[in-house]
């Protein structure tokens, strides 16, 4: 592999980096003491419990919704299994604080007067909008499971639900707690939600720090508090992932039919328990934003406010994607042509990254650029540095797979017919990978569309999102104003989503 790209690479990935390794540096300058005071003060420890309380029911209920829905779709033989099927990935459309904005603001069309906020309004919220991060997985391991092991627990003896319950659940647990890890990771980064319904979170309390005076060592505090438990939860995954039980096919290809139950007298009740989440989940939001939307777009100079929003969220979102896509480009190559352990640990360092919540990314820069990059401060170059650290992984993910399909004997014979090193990689490489580019660059884009607590950290005086103009907004109880912004969010969310519901598709049949 040339230098001129291991170079590339080490440079974009120390770029991208750049704030999780300043974060560190910080925590580093601070007296011993006085970091574990307020590490171990009072506040850190109602905030720890509030956020643990918070990720610990939610993940629970997700488990036990994501589940409950896949085992409907997948092995009963309701009516409308299919359409129940796609609907149940829809919420995936509804960011968290766009959904925390239509339940307030229905509950202020329906109780005006009255608020809803607090611990458990966040518990239904989220819930509402996470559950999909276990389904979706849950469906793809119980398609997978071996129907002749089901057959074979059967014809020993035991009934429909125990063998569910015994073999084929036993068998997707690795996928449903990957799922359940990875719904604690999200309630853990969650910050427009909690913000909008007043819960005091690890997230919340941070961007107080920030926005209230700048309490810079209890913004850096609560930060490695946050990332310690980040942490924890990647750990756990990561040792469940390597230890879990692997099953082997009884069936050769393990492509068998599968076991559908029949319900009988109680297939209507299951329809009804199966559609009364998702209808919970989409029909609050979207009739709210149907609603306050019809309002709000005709207030004078709305819709120009809310197109110039889109504007911004759009160019905001475009430089991302082409900064990400220009660090993951080299990074992939020369992990898929020479996977060292340099290469491994900079792949690693970047997925931990991502897994951070984004405002604990956001004061990291906000620092960086206060105190090492001061005329850099409240421009777009922060902002895509810390959309860079935030998106790398969704951008890396495709364009390392692209680079394992494009074989690297291409490149050996360009060169033999007089290509040099740099013109094999642009005519040959490039061109073959150019799918899982395109592909990276647009997920990144849709992310940061609809990224919150970092632009709202970071962005330019004056400059407006989507998402920032939401959150204003919303802070004011201002719901007819908020709600074409949010609409559009929405919308714009759905593209990703129907990428997932569409692989569902084809496995539920």
């Amino acid at each position: 592999m040339p230098w001129w790209l291991r170079a590339a690479a080490l440079i974009g990935a120390a770029v991208a980096l750049l704030p999780l390794v300043y974060l560190v540096v910080r925590v580093a300058q601070y007296p011993l003491g006085d970091f574990a005071d307020a590490v171990l003060s009072p506040r850190s420890a109602r905030l720890a419990v509030t956020s643990l309380a918070l990720t610990g029911l939610v993940t629970l209920l997700c488990v036990a919704l994501g589940v409950g829905l896949a085992a409907l779709v997948t092995r009963t033989r309701i009516p409308g299994r299919v359409a129940l099927g796609v609907a149940a990935a829809l919420p995936l459309a509804v960011p968290s604080y766009v959904a925390a904005f239509g339940w307030q603001s229905m509950n202020a069309l329906l109780s005006p007067g009255t608020t809803f906020e607090g611990f458990a309004a966040a518990v239904v919220v989220i819930t509402s909008v996470t559950y999909p991060y276990v389904y979706l997985p849950a469906v793809a391991a119980l398609v997978a499971v071996d129907p002749a092991q089901e057959e074979a627990a059967r014809a020993l003896g035991r009934g429909p639900l125990s063998t569910f319950f015994t073999v084929t659940v036993r068998q997707a647990a690795p996928a449903i707690t990957a799922g359940g890890l990875l719904c604690a990771v999200y309630v853990i980064a969650d910050f427009g939600a909690v913000s909008i319904l007043r819960v005091d979170t690890f997230t919340r309390a941070i961007f107080t720090s920030f926005s209230m005076g700048f309490d810079r060592l209890g913004g850096i505090a609560l930060s490695s508090v946050l990332l310690l438990l980040t942490l924890c939860v990647l750990t756990v995954e990561g040792r469940l992932r390597r230890t879990g039980t692997r099953y082997a096919s009884l069936s050769g290809s393990g492509g068998g039919r599968l076991l559908l139950l029949d319900l009988g007298r109680w297939r209507g009740a299951a329809v009804m328990l199966g559609w009364a989440p998702i209808v919970v989940a989409l029909g609050v939001p979207l009739s709210a934003l149907g609603i306050w939307s019809v309002q709000g777009v005709s207030r004078p100079g709305s819709l120009a406010e809310v197109m110039g929003a889109l504007g911004n969220s759009l160019w905001a979102a475009g430089l991302a994607a082409a900064a990400t896509t220009l660090i993951a480009v080299p990074l992939g190559l020369w992990l898929a042509r020479r996977p060292s352990v340099l290469a491994r640990g900079l792949e690693r360092a970047a997925y931990l990254a991502h897994s951070l919540p984004g405002v604990v990314i956001g004061l990291s820069v906000v620092m960086l650029g206060i105190t090492v990059l001061p005329a850099l401060y409240q421009t777009m170059w922060l902002l895509t540095l810390a959309y860079c650290a935030l998106m790398l992984p969704l951008s890396l993910g495709p364009v390392l797979s692209a680079a394992l399909s494009a074989p690297p004997e291409l490149e050996e014979a360009a060169r033999a017919l007089g290509r040099s090193p740099v013109q094999a990689y642009l005519r040959v490489t490039l061109p073959l990978m150019l799918p899982g580019i395109v592909s990276g660059a647009l997920l990144v884009l849709l992310t940061v569309i609809k990224e919150l607590p970092a632009t709202l950290m970071l962005r330019p005086t004056g400059f407006d999102t989507l998402a920032t103009r939401l959150w204003t907004y919303t802070g004011n109880e201002s719901y007819a104003a908020a709600a074409p912004f949010a609409a559009l969010l929405v919308l714009v969310a759905a593209v990703p989503a129907w990428m997932m519901i569409s692989r569902l598709l084809k496995e539920v049949r």
